[in-house]
């Protein structure tokens, strides 16, 4: 397999992008929707709030690398599909960079309201660059959890959009994502 996309297939750097970033979203929206439901006595009360942040924080660097690498590589040509279906494909999956931008910058502005910044596993922080506007905290949470709900709505509607290539068409879409060629 190839390190570089290809017009026929997806290289090794796109997919593991792909799934390294999948796994870590679904993973986020599971631990955020836990953590909202920890009272003050649980251990995990100021654990897994770090490991929201830290994860986030790799999110983001995921997310800034993809974005440079998906400029620069090319991308395999989509499937034989319906012009309109071939538009949404392509829409949606850019509508996921800014998006993600918008539920990380989001999530950011929530604990570096009051000037702290955001310790990254423990290693280094990262300082808080916006902070002390009016009700930061609460509108920045307001509006990280509503993106993160419409994310996490176009990550199943991304799903079942593969699993109805798979089989229902029986086409190539998935497998090129895992990695593996179709045989006829």
């Amino acid at each position: 397999m190839r390190w570089v996309s290809t017009k026929e297939s997806y290289g090794l750097v796109s997919i593991a992008l792909h799934w390294s970033m999948a796994v870590l979203v679904i993973g986020m929206f599971a631990l955020g929707e836990y953590m909202t439901g920890l009272d003050y006595m649980d251990p995990w009360y100021t654990l897994a709030p770090h490991l929201h942040k830290s994860f986030g924080l790799v999110v983001f660097a995921l997310l800034v690398f993809r974005f440079a690498w998906a400029l620069g590589t090319p991308k395999p040509e989509l499937v034989e599909m319906p012009r309109w279906e071939k538009s949404v494909a392509v829409f949606v999956h850019w509508l996921f960079y800014p998006l993600l931008f918008a539920v990380l910058a989001a999530g950011y502005m929530i604990p570096t309201a009051k000037g702290r910044g955001v310790m990254f596993f423990n290693l280094f922080e990262v300082p808080a660059l916006v902070f002390g506007l009016s009700h930061q905290e609460d509108v920045a949470g307001v509006i990280h959890r509503w993106l993160v709900f419409f994310t996490i709505a176009l990550v199943i509607l991304h799903t079942l959009a593969s699993l109805k290539h798979h089989f229902i068409n029986r086409d190539s879409t998935l497998l090129r994502m895992l990695g593996i060629e179709k045989k006829d």
